[in-house]
C-alpha cells in the first residue's frame, strides 16, 4: 500500500473517539465512521475581508468567488433548517472572510434565529465594522460573538493585518459590550516572534472588559504556504507566560467534550482559553461541519476534498438528495487533521476561502 495514502487516511486521533449521544427526534443523525456525532455547523457567508492578515490571506491578488456563486440567504436558511430539523445540528456560527462585509447580514441572522430547534447562533468577526452593526445584530437574534484580537498595538496590528484599524476593532468590542451580547470571546492567533510580546497586554485588556481571551495555535492555512510548525507558539508556552505575570491558572471543566478550548481561570476571575489544535489535537471530539460561501460542504478545515451542494439546490434537488450529499461528506471525514503527519499537505483553499 502507498505510504503517503496510509498516512493521509490515518490522520491520528488524540485519544479514543468521543461518542456523543444522539438527540431524540432526529431522523438522520450525522455520525461518521469513527462514531462522532456532528451537531455544529460553521457557515461562511463571504470570502471577502477588509483585512489581509498574513496567516490567512495574501497581501495583494486575493481571488474571490463571483457574487452570483455565493449562496443566497434563502439557500442558507433551507440548508440550516434541514440540518437542524432532520440531523440534529443545534449550533451555527457565521463566519467569513469577514462576515460583516456581507450586505444585510442582520436579515440572515433574523432568519436563522427564528428556527425553533436551533439552540445556539454565534458569529466570528474581526471587529472592524462591529461598532456600527452590533446593536442591529443583537436585535436580530445574535447572542454570541467571537472577535479576533491578536494585539492592542497599532504597529503590531499593521504588521499582522497589513491594514490599519486597531482603534476600530476596540470600538467594536466596546460597542458589543454595551448592547449586551450573552457571550463575547476574544480570539488571538498564537505565533512565535509576534504573540509572546502581546500576551500580557491582551490579558490585561480582557480583564479590564471582563471577557474571555482565547489563544489559538497558528495553523497551516496561510495563502503563502509559509507555515512551519516551528512558528507555532504552543499552549504550554502561552500558559507559562501568563502564569509568570498573573499567577496560576486553574483549569475549569469543559461544558462539552467537543469544545475546542481548554478553559482556565486566573485568581481574580479572568477567563483564559487555550486551543491547542497543533500541539494537542482534539479531533477525536470534533462535531463540526462547514459550509463554504460558494456552497460546498467541508468535513474538516484541512480536508483535501469537499462536496458541492449549491448547484444541486439550484437545479431543484429534493431535501433527500441534499441530505445524501451531506451524509456522504460526513462519512468521508478523516480521523484527524493530520498536521503532525509526515506527509501532511495543507488544503488547496486558504482560510479566507474555506471559512473560519
Amino acid at each position: 500500500m502507498d505510504e503517503r495514502k496510509t498516512s493521509a487516511n490515518s490522520n491520528q486521533l488524540s485519544g479514543s473517539p468521543v461518542k456523543l449521544p444522539v438527540s431524540d427526534n432526529v431522523s438522520m443523525p450525522l455520525i461518521d465512521v469513527f462514531g462522532r456525532v456532528h451537531r455544529s455547523l460553521r457557515i461562511s457567508v463571504t470570502d471577502r475581508c477588509n483585512l489581509r492578515c498574513f496567516y490567512c490571506m495574501p497581501e495583494t491578488g486575493a481571488e474571490f468567488a463571483p457574487r452570483e456563486k455565493l449562496l443566497t440567504f434563502e439557500e442558507i436558511e433551507r440548508l440550516v433548517s434541514l440540518l437542524v430539523d432532520r440531523c440534529g445540528i443545534h449550533s451555527v456560527r457565521i463566519t467569513g472572510g469577514e462576515p460583516l462585509v456581507r450586505r444585510d447580514l442582520d436579515r440572515l441572522i433574523k432568519m436563522l434565529a427564528a428556527l425553533d430547534r436551533l439552540d445556539d447562533l454565534s458569529l466570528t468577526t474581526n471587529g472592524l465594522l462591529l461598532a456600527e452593526q452590533a446593536e442591529r445584530l443583537r436585535d436580530s437574534g445574535l447572542r454570541r460573538l467571537n472577535i479576533s484580537l491578536d494585539t492592542v498595538d497599532e504597529a503590531t496590528f499593521l504588521r499582522i493585518s497589513r491594514r490599519k484599524g486597531i482603534d476600530q476593532v476596540i470600538s467594536g468590542i466596546d460597542a458589543a459590550l454595551r448592547v449586551g451580547f450573552d457571550s463575547i470571546k476574544l480570539n488571538t492567533t498564537a505565533m512565535k516572534g509576534i504573540t509572546q510580546t502581546e500576551i500580557v497586554d491582551l490579558v490585561r485588556f480582557a480583564i479590564e472588559r471582563d471577557v474571555e481571551l482565547r489563544f489559538i495555535e497558528f495553523m497551516a492555512l496561510d495563502t503563502d504556504r509559509a507555515w512551519q510548525k516551528a512558528d507555532v507558539l504552543s499552549g504550554d508556552e502561552i500558559r507559562a507566560i501568563i502564569e509568570s505575570h498573573f499567577g496560576k491558572l486553574t483549569e475549569r471543566d469543559r461544558p462539552h467534550a467537543s469544545q475546542p478550548a481548554e478553559s482556565f481561570q486566573l485568581s481574580g476571575g479572568a477567563r483564559i482559553g487555550l486551543i491547542r489544535s497543533v500541539s494537542v489535537p482534539f479531533c477525536n471530539a470534533c462535531d463540526r461541519l462547514r459550509l463554504t460561501a460558494d456552497g460546498a460542504i467541508r468535513n474538516c478545515l484541512f480536508a483535501q476534498n469537499e462536496f458541492p451542494i449549491r448547484d444541486k439546490m439550484r437545479g431543484g434537488a429534493s431535501d433527500e438528495e441534499l441530505l445524501d450529499v451531506i451524509v456522504t461528506a460526513v462519512s468521508a471525514k478523516a480521523a484527524g487533521h493530520g498536521m503532525n503527519d509526515v506527509f501532511f499537505s495543507p488544503p488547496d483553499r486558504p482560510m479566507y476561502s474555506i471559512g473560519g
